[in-house]
C-alpha cells in the first residue's frame, strides 16, 4: 500500500498513477479522476460524490462505506469491494463490476444499463426501480435482492441466483434467465414477455399476473 499521498495533488490532477494508494477517508468529491490508475487502492470511507471516474481502473480496490453519490462511475471495478457504498444517482452505464462485492450498497436511482455484473455479489441489495437494461448478470448472486419495478429488459441473468428475490412488477422482457435459480422469488405482475426461462428453478415462486402462470394454466 502506497502511503503519504498528497491529497491536494490528487485533487489538482497532478497524480495519475495511484495503484495501491492509501486514500482512506479522503475527500475527493467533485474531482476529475478520469483515466487514473487506482488498481488495488484503499478508498474505504472516501468521499467521491460527484467525482468523475470515467475510464478509471479501480480493479481490486476497496471502497467499503465510500460515498459515490451522483458520481460518474463508468469505470472498471473488477473484483472491487463496494460493500456499504452509497451509489445514489450514480452513472454506472457500461461499467465493469465483474466479481465485485456490492453487499449493503445503496444504488437508489443509479443507472447500471449495459453494466457487466457477472459473478457479482449483490445479496439483499435494494435495486428497486433501478435501470439494469442489457446488464450482464450471468452467475450473479441476487439472493433476497429487492428488484421491484426494476428494468431488467434484455438483461442476461443466465445462471443467476435470484432465490427469494423480489421481482414484483419488474420489466424482464427479453431477459435471459436460462438456468437461473428463482426458488421462492416474487414475480407478481412482472413483465416476462419473450423472457427465456429454460432450465430455470421456479419452485415456490409467485407467478401471479405473469404470462408464465397463464401458459401453465393453459397446458
Amino acid at each position: 500500500m502506497v502511503q503519504n499521498i498528497d491529497i491536494e495533488a490528487v485533487r489538482a490532477g497532478k497524480l495519475k498513477h495511484l495503484a495501491g494508494a492509501d486514500l482512506e477517508d479522503a475527500d475527493l468529491s467533485g474531482v476529475d479522476l478520469a483515466g487514473i490508475n487506482l488498481t488495488g487502492a484503499n478508498l474505504v470511507g472516501a468521499n467521491l460524490s460527484s467525482t468523475r471516474l470515467e475510464n478509471t481502473c479501480l480493479d481490486g480496490a476497496s471502497l467499503v462505506g465510500a460515498q459515490l453519490i451522483g458520481a460518474d462511475l463508468r469505470a472498471s471495478f473488477c473484483g472491487a469491494n463496494l460493500m456499504q457504498t452509497d451509489l445514489t444517482g450514480s452513472d454506472l452505464r457500461g461499467s465493469n463490476l465483474r466479481g465485485a462485492n456490492l453487499m449493503g450498497a445503496k444504488p437508489n436511482g443509479a443507472n447500471f444499463a449495459s453494466a457487466s455484473l457477472s459473478g457479482a455479489n449483490m445479496t439483499e441489495v435494494n435495486f428497486q426501480g433501478v435501470d439494469l437494461r442489457w446488464a450482464d448478470l450471468r452467475g450473479a448472486n441476487l439472493r433476497g435482492a429487492n428488484l421491484q419495478g426494476a428494468d431488467l429488459s434484455t438483461a442476461n441473468l443466465q445462471g443467476a441466483m435470484l432465490a427469494e428475490a423480489n421481482l414484483e412488477e419488474a420489466d424482464l422482457r427479453g431477459a435471459n434467465l436460462a438456468g437461473a435459480t428463482l426458488a421462492k422469488a416474487n414475480l407478481l405482475c412482472a413483465d416476462l414477455d419473450n423472457a427465456n426461462f429454460n432450465g430455470a428453478d421456479l419452485s415456490g415462486a409467485c407467478l401471479i399476473g405473469t404470462s408464465l402462470i397463464n401458459s401453465m394454466q393453459e397446458t
